[in-house]
């Protein structure tokens, strides 16, 4: 057994006042110890309609292959979204999730001591990625509206800023940057300053107003955009998510990247999810339709909650986020209690499909009669 105080002497100062991220238990475990069956999530905003059924098949097809390396380029994916999105090859890179391209950032751009800007709240792995690299993390609040204060993000900047992160739609408000405001901000952004445009909900926007960092990268040499397969194309748990930046940025994050990080079945599995416009299709008009349900059924019961451009959203609860999570849970619906993202009054549901939406409105009256 090691010694606390050698194990505190071997470690990055500022790990050891780091909280390890809090994993969900599985659903089977959770029914288990309570004694209920049939169990819903929807805290994770994942895709309620599964995994694309074109994706599925290529995995099937890929799945003899294991034996071998996956390609360490990405050549055939990075081809694929390199037509879809209309930039080159050469502005992509490839990662096992987009949280590792988080990461990939941080440890080419970022040394030990440097500063970097977030909203608050927003994806809580920004901070954790920032700080277990030895760097300085400030977080600017959101608005009374629950939209990201970019104005007082740029304020924020100082000479030792390296990195910014911008969440769009944000994560857990679900709130979004229109053009105009995103246009207006980048060109405040000092020259010595990374932008991290996290764009993993992009694809579920609905409103035509809202900023695409595809249409800004030309314009901004030192914007790097991530997007992911986990959420429209339901490969959570895949892990494979891609960004986009200038050929220069991507070349010194590539030589950082281990050469393998994008593994075979879920390259093979991205890209026949990018052809699988039938389930993109579906998978949209749930979420809008399980929307328009949720929040008319919300408004029904004189519940509050915040319009979303995600595929999620707040809802404040008079019980507080962490016993109305706790309530749900006893009743086999599992939400996201909003307490580790300086929300306490608030839970984040993901849209689930038409029978979970129903379970989980009966469950909200349920416990709120009660209590």
């Amino acid at each position: 057994m090691i010694k606390t105080t050698a194990m505190k002497n071997l470690i990055r100062e500022g790990i050891e006042d780091l909280v390890p991220y809090p994993p969900g238990k599985p659903i089977e475990e959770l029914e288990r110890e309570l004694g209920i069956k049939g169990s819903i999530k929807l805290a994770s905003n994942e895709n309620p309609l599964g995994p694309s059924p074109m994706a599925v098949s290529a995995i099937m097809d890929k799945v003899h292959t294991l034996n071998r390396y996956p390609d360490g380029s990405g050549f055939y994916l990075k081809e694929k979204i390199a037509e879809k999105c209309k930039v080159s090859a050469g502005q992509i890179i490839l990662g096992n999730g987009s949280d590792e391209l988080i990461e990939l950032l941080i440890r080419t751009f970022l040394s030990t001591g440097d500063h970097a800007v977030q909203a608050f709240p927003s994806f809580l792995v920004y901070e954790k990625a920032i700080k277990g690299a030895g760097g300085r993390m400030s977080s600017v609040p959101i608005l009374s509206d629950f939209r990201i204060d970019l104005k007082g993000i740029a304020r924020a900047i100082t000479p030792e800023t390296k990195l910014v992160f911008v969440n769009n739609p944000n994560n857990p408000t679900g709130s979004a940057i229109s053009k105009g405001e995103m246009a207006s901000f980048l060109n405040e952004i000092p020259d010595h300053v990374i932008v991290a445009l996290d764009e993993a909900y992009i694809e579920f926007v609905s409103d035509d107003s809202v900023s695409s960092g595809l249409e800004l990268l030309e314009g901004h040499p030192l914007l790097f955009v991530l997007r992911t397969f986990s959420k429209l194309y339901g490969l959570a748990g895949l892990r494979i998510g891609y960004g986009f930046g200038s050929g220069e940025v991507v070349d010194y994050m590539n030589r950082v990247r281990q050469p393998f990080n994008a593994n075979a079945l879920a390259q093979a599995a991205a890209i026949a999810a990018m052809d699988d416009a039938e389930f993109v299709s579906r998978t949209l008009s749930v979420i809008r339709e399980g929307l328009q349900y949720l929040y008319k059924s919300l408004e029904e019961l004189g519940v509050e909650y915040v319009p979303t451009q995600a595929n999620f959203f707040l809802i404040k609860m008079p019980l507080g986020g962490k016993k109305t999570y706790e309530l749900m849970l006893r009743e086999g619906v599992i939400v996201r209690a909003m307490d580790s993202f300086g929300l306490p009054d608030y839970i984040r549901i993901n849209v689930g499909l038409r029978e979970e939406n129903e379970r989980f409105i009966r469950t909200l009256r349920k416990i709120s009669e009660v209590n």
